[in-house]
């Protein structure tokens, strides 16, 4: 069913959630999350929960500092689906094991997101940017690539 209510909802459910982000307040994220939310990682595996997400999120705080920034948030007319559109501004504070090794670099990325809401929780995040592109650039503030 079509409302302008659910989508008015689904959007700013989103934008909230980018307003923590940007505030580096992991607890007002989680608040946002369905239980059982499904977390698809960018080019990783797909986890189920709030503490899976929690501890992505530490994971992520220990490894990056980032900031959201051109944020644009569309969402169905049903309000059961949104995407956001950024612009990731990072920087890359300790080796996450695989990549590149961390000496301060900075990047800055489009970033797509997917989501699904549910009750007025997001119950999905699908996380979509170009790692190789991520690498390059880290790469490149070493010396490398």
């Amino acid at each position: 069913m079509t409302s302008p209510d659910a989508q008015a909802q689904a959007l700013d459910l989103v934008t909230r959630y980018y307003g923590a982000f940007n505030a580096g307040d992991a607890a007002g994220m989680l608040g946002l999350l369905a239980e059982d939310v499904r977390h698809d990682i960018n080019e990783g595996e797909t986890q189920v929960g709030v503490e899976p997400f929690r501890a992505f999120l530490d994971k992520m705080d220990a490894h990056y500092r980032e900031r959201a920034e051109d944020l644009v948030v569309m969402a169905t007319p049903d309000g059961r689906r949104a995407a956001a559109e950024f612009v990731i501004h990072g920087e890359y504070l300790k080796t996450d094991p695989g990549l590149p090794e961390a000496a301060g670099q900075t990047y800055v990325l489009p970033v797509g997101a997917f989501f699904e809401v549910r009750e007025g929780k997001i119950a999905r995040v699908t996380n979509l940017y170009n790692l190789s592109e991520w690498t390059r650039q880290v790469s490149a503030e070493q010396g490398g690539a």
